[in-house]
């Protein structure tokens, strides 16, 4: 049964990948000294917002490209923990994305490194890896919960409104550019630890690796239990950032159509497509 979804956790390796290779491209056109960009902005801060805004733009491309529509855009494997304990993945398509998503990472900054080459490495670049900033270990932990919190609280309230669902990917990553250039210098911005093991395994640095696979999962965990208390497990749609296309849906085990109607919601509804349900999915149903 594993291998009948087996080209969505392609998909998510590769969606991973894809981000990987961008961050690095442009981690070495605006960080490396020699690079003509860097010698142009010489700004610290307006080089952070502009891979800020390079990378949440990445991110919708990503969200709203015909493979992140297909397997849901997770390329997490935070995100696709959550919901998983929101009920909306199965185990066994949880561990398929996860291992995908480590594996899409880790290719990633291999196919970056070896175009780029020794401007990857360089101590200025250091393979664009993610580590505590000045402020210290604490303050990185701290950062990165709270990032990942608010990361997850704006996927569950966005692609939950029947409104607004189909812009959860924009939601996304706008607050992937802001967080890169307002939150990056406390932990170097991962929310992921796929992403941030990807760079380390190249770097060869393990700083305070821990806070990477503890802090993004705790934040976005807490963000889906907060949501749970105020809404309740059926205001959890499906486990998709993007879910209005026709591409087939593995979490709800059925391509759901368009709607060709507009849907007018009220702040509680279901997003679009929704109605052909009776009732939201659980795990347990999942699992059948």
């Amino acid at each position: 049964m594993m291998a009948r979804f087996r080209v969505e956790y392609l998909m998510e390796a590769a969606l991973l990948g894809i981000f990987m290779i961008s961050a690095c491209v442009f981690v070495v056109l605006l960080d490396y000294p020699a690079s003509p960009v860097r010698l142009a902005v010489p700004d610290a801060d307006l080089r952070r917002l502009l891979i800020g805004l390079a990378m949440g733009t990445t991110a919708v491309t990503l969200i709203y490209s015909p493979w992140g529509m297909q397997s849901g855009a997770h390329f997490n494997p935070a995100t696709t923990l959550t919901f998983f304990r929101l009920g909306k993945v199965r185990r066994r398509d949880a561990l398929g994305y996860i291992g995908a998503q480590f594996a899409g990472a880790a290719a990633g900054v291999g196919v970056a490194w070896a175009v780029l080459g020794p401007r990857l490495a360089d101590p200025a670049t250091h393979f664009a890896a993610t580590v505590p900033g000045a402020t210290g270990v604490a303050a990185a932990f701290f950062a990165e919960v709270v990032i990942s919190f608010l990361l997850m609280s704006v996927i569950l309230r966005v692609s939950n409104h029947g409104r607004f669902a189909r812009y959860t990917g924009l939601c996304a990553g706008i607050m992937v550019a802001l967080f890169i250039t307002l939150e990056g210098p406390w932990s170097g911005m991962s929310m992921n630890p796929a992403r941030t093991l990807g760079s380390a395994l190249f770097a060869r640095d393990w700083t305070a690796l821990w806070i990477y696979f503890v802090a993004p999962p705790a934040g976005m965990l807490a963000a889906a239990e907060l949501y749970l208390r105020q809404r309740g497990p059926g205001a959890v749609f499906c486990a998709k950032l993007h879910h209005q296309n026709r591409k087939r849906c593995i979490f709800c085990e059925a391509r759901r159509p368009v709607l060709t109607e507009p849907f007018r919601a009220s702040r509680h509804s279901s997003p679009p497509m929704a109605r052909s349900h009776a009732r939201p999915h659980t795990l347990e149903e999942n699992e059948g």
